[in-house]
């Protein structure tokens, strides 16, 4: 079961473009769907978790419109805060997912339980990864993969209900019937 999904920001949440105005001043593209992604892993009870390589208000701001908590921005090397940010929680790599979309971002993937790729991530990337979204960051990947993880959760919750003898829909007396 995944327990938290974190991800890269630029090049997988947004499409890797910063605009800057030569005053100091950026702006970032965010895929609305992504974010409902996002929400929908959230409702779900799965932590959500940003680490960006580039110090970024408007990251920041978006992690605080989604209502995630962890967001670390200015990292170079992103697994040891990975790690810690899985340690704090509890949890062991195969309860991690990470997408990303870049070389710096492989020794996540790599660690993870799961390990996402972008449509347009880099060959090196693709080859480190059990799964590889169909549309590019910034446009929908991060939706797709939220999907993909709340549909692998479903499965596993299944398979785990069956095995205890509990079926969809049932009462609790109609399990003990069967």
């Amino acid at each position: 079961m995944i327990r938290l999904f974190a991800l890269d920001v630029d090049g997988t949440l947004t499409d890797g473009g910063v605009w800057m105005d030569g005053c100091g001043n950026e702006w970032k593209r965010f895929d609305i769907q992504d974010g409902m992604g996002i929400v929908r892993l959230r409702t779900s009870g799965v932590e959500v978790a940003f680490l960006s390589g580039r110090h970024s208000a408007a990251t920041a701001q978006r992690a605080a419109d989604l209502g995630v908590k962890r967001c670390v921005n200015g990292v170079l090397e992103k697994l040891p805060v990975l790690c810690r940010i899985a340690d704090e929680l509890g949890l062991a790599p195969e309860e991690v997912a990470f997408v990303g979309d870049d070389v710096n971002d492989i020794p996540c993937l790599r660690w993870s339980g799961l390990g996402i790729a972008v449509a347009n991530a880099r060959p090196e990337v693709k080859r480190n990864v059990r799964f590889v979204t169909s549309a590019a960051g910034g446009f929908g990947a991060v939706r797709e993969a939220a999907e993909h993880v709340l549909f692998l959760n479903a499965r596993e919750k299944d398979a785990v209900d069956s095995a205890d003898g509990i079926h969809a829909g049932s009462t609790p007396e109609e399990t003990e019937e069967r």
